[in-house]
C-alpha cells in the first residue's frame, strides 16, 4: 500500500494533468487521496511544500529513469542514443521534467518560490517539525550534470577507463540533443517519437567510435 505521502503525490500529479497548478485545491488532493487536509499539511507544510515535492519527485524519477533505459546497453555501444531517447519521452510527458530540463516554467506549473533563509533560531520549519532549508528553483545545469554522471556511471562498465573521457562527451552530446528536440520537436508530426534525435546520437557515436 502507498504511504500517504505518495499517495498525495500521485493525487497531485493527476490533478495538475487535468488543471493548472493554481487551480488545484489541497482540500481536493487530500479527499482524492483518501486522507484529511491535516495529513497533507503535516507532510508538507502547505501548497508550495507539495509543489516542492513534485518537482523533486519529477527529477528523481528523470534521472532514475537514466538507469533503467541504460542498463541492458553497457556492452552494445548504444547506450547514449537510448540517453537521447529517455530524455525526448521524459520530457514530452511530463511538463516539470521539461521545465527541469529547459528552466522554462509555464504559468500553470508549480513553482518553488524564491530561495528562502535557512531557520537559525531552532524553530520549527514545518508543521511536521522538520526545519526549512533554502530552496532555489534548479537549474538546467543542475539536472544535466547528475544525469550525465549517472549515464556515464552506468555505461563505463562497457569501457576501458582511458576512454571514460570520450564516453562523457558522447553522453553530454546525447542528452543535449535529446533535449533539443524535447523543446523543438520535428516539422513532421508523424515521425516517432526521437527518431531525429536518434539519427544525430548516431552520427556523434561514429566520431566517437570507442564509445
Amino acid at each position: 500500500m502507498p504511504t500517504a505521502r505518495e499517495a498525495l503525490l500521485d493525487t497531485a500529479v493527476s490533478a495538475l494533468a487535468a488543471r493548472p497548478w493554481g487551480e488545484v485545491r489541497m482540500r481536493e488532493v487530500a479527499g482524492a487521496a483518501g486522507v484529511s487536509r491535516q495529513t497533507l499539511y503535516n507532510e508538507f507544510g502547505g501548497k508550495d511544500g507539495l509543489g516542492r515535492a513534485l518537482i523533486g519527485r519529477a527529477a528523481d524519477d528523470y534521472l532514475a529513469g537514466i538507469d533503467e533505459a541504460l542498463g541492458t546497453h553497457a556492452v552494445t555501444g548504444q547506450g547514449p542514443v537510448e540517453l537521447a531517447l529517455w530524455t525526448v519521452r521524459a520530457a514530452r510527458g511530463n511538463g516539470l521534467v521539461k521545465a527541469l530540463l529547459t528552466g522554462f516554467w509555464g504559468d500553470g506549473l508549480p513553482r518553488p518560490g524564491p530561495p528562502r533563509p535557512p531557520v537559525t533560531d531552532g524553530s520549527a520549519g514545518d508543521r511536521a517539525g522538520r526545519p526549512v532549508s533554502p530552496w532555489a528553483l534548479p537549474t538546467p545545469a543542475g539536472l544535466l550534470t547528475p544525469a550525465r554522471d549517472r549515464a556515464v556511471a552506468a555505461l563505463r562498465g562497457g569501457h576501458p577507463p582511458e576512454d571514460v573521457t570520450r564516453l562523457e562527451t558522447v553522453c553530454e552530446i546525447a542528452l543535449r540533443i535529446g533535449l533539443s528536440y524535447a523543446v523543438a520537436p520535428p516539422v513532421a508530426a508523424a515521425s516517432p517519437v526521437g527518431s531525429d534525435a536518434v539519427r544525430l546520437v548516431r552520427e556523434a557515436l561514429a566520431r566517437h567510435p570507442a564509445c
